[in-house]
């Protein structure tokens, strides 16, 4: 047996950091869907692909990744480009995630994270349509400018230029498609616990999660 934990919400919520202190915390593997969206969409811009090629369901299902518990990439047994992380990237991402092929063609590769013993699973329709029955579902969201605010620290720290006011648009834009798009929107699953970040401390948010986790293996 073994125990799956799920963690939903919007770019930038936070939902990939605490996955990872999750993960490392628990023992359990990790699996951040966003990523292996955002590497089929560096193949497309390295192919110089369109986000609706044919060629994308192939790549999507054939896509050789894995997740360390520190949260590094690993794409063909070696670490992810450093561009998988940019903003182009993130936008090619939510627009071939919208592809309803491309979604069937990532979904049981995802699935296939799940083993013993456990596994948190960062994303947008994890708790929804990847593990509709994890033992714990988390949706976490914060505020457009807050997100953005945090987007920009990290762009800047990891040495990438950065405009503040276009990742606040930028965001918004990717929430819209992201919540309103006809094959898995963005929503908390109905029996989530819904957390609101925008003011509260990556310790504080661990800890909320934490107390929901240790009450179903008491």
């Amino acid at each position: 047996m073994f125990t799956v934990i799920t963690i939903d919400g919007p770019s930038g919520s936070g939902k990939g950091t605490i996955a990872r202190r999750l993960a490392a915390h628990y023992g359990y593997h990790l699996l951040d869907s966003g990523s292996l969206y955002r590497l089929v969409a560096l193949k497309a811009i390295e192919l110089g692909l369109a986000e609706d090629a044919p060629e994308l369901v192939e790549i999507a299902r054939n896509l050789d990744c894995h997740f360390t518990k520190s949260g590094a990439i690993l794409i063909d047994g070696k670490p992810a480009s450093s561009e998988l992380r940019t903003e182009q990237t993130g936008a090619v991402a939510s627009k071939i995630a919208a592809r309803e092929d491309v979604r069937a063609a990532l979904l049981q590769r995802q699935r296939d994270f799940a083993v013993a013993p456990g596994l948190i699973a960062d994303g947008r329709d994890m708790g929804t349509v990847v593990f509709p029955e994890a033992s714990v579902k988390i949706f976490l969201d914060a505020s457009a400018e807050e997100r953005a605010r945090r987007r920009y620290k990290q762009l800047i720290e990891n040495g990438f230029d950065a405009n503040l006011n276009s990742l606040i648009n930028e965001i918004a834009a990717r929430d819209d498609r992201d919540r309103n798009r006809a094959v898995a929107p963005l929503v908390p699953a109905e029996d989530a616990e819904v957390i609101d970040s925008s003011n509260l401390s990556v310790d504080e948010v661990e800890k909320i999660i934490r107390r929901r986790i240790d009450a179903i293996q008491q």
